[in-house]
């Protein structure tokens, strides 16, 4: 994690994620991501109440943004490289890739 401002860096090491799918609209899936820290990963910042991760894909599962939330709000954290990635790829495994086109195709897709 590095928060806006400032040049320290936390890298956060993901054990898993508790997956929330959701259909936004036409053209966005909402996937709200709890993440489990592995035993070796840094330490969440204490400022951090109820931290998650928003990552917007389109409905054939391609992902346009991760988004750090705090009480499901915009923080004023970002993710490093290194935490993107292990974002991505549990969003690219084949059973959230199904969930996802699964919600696309429920909502009338």
């Amino acid at each position: 994690m590095i928060k806006y401002g400032s040049d320290r860096i936390e890298e956060l090491k993901f054990a898993s994620f508790k997956t929330l799918i959701e259909r936004r609209n036409e053209q966005w899936i909402d996937i709200n991501l709890v993440p489990q820290l592995s035993p070796d990963s840094a330490e969440l910042p204490t400022d951090l109440i109820d931290f998650s991760i928003l990552v917007i894909c389109n409905h054939s599962g391609v992902i346009a943004q991760m988004v750090p939330q705090d009480i499901g709000c915009d923080c004023e954290y970002q993710l490093t490289f290194s935490e993107k990635e292990q974002v991505k790829a549990w969003i690219t495994t084949e059973t959230v890739q199904s969930q996802i086109k699964l919600a696309a195709e429920l909502s009338g897709e």
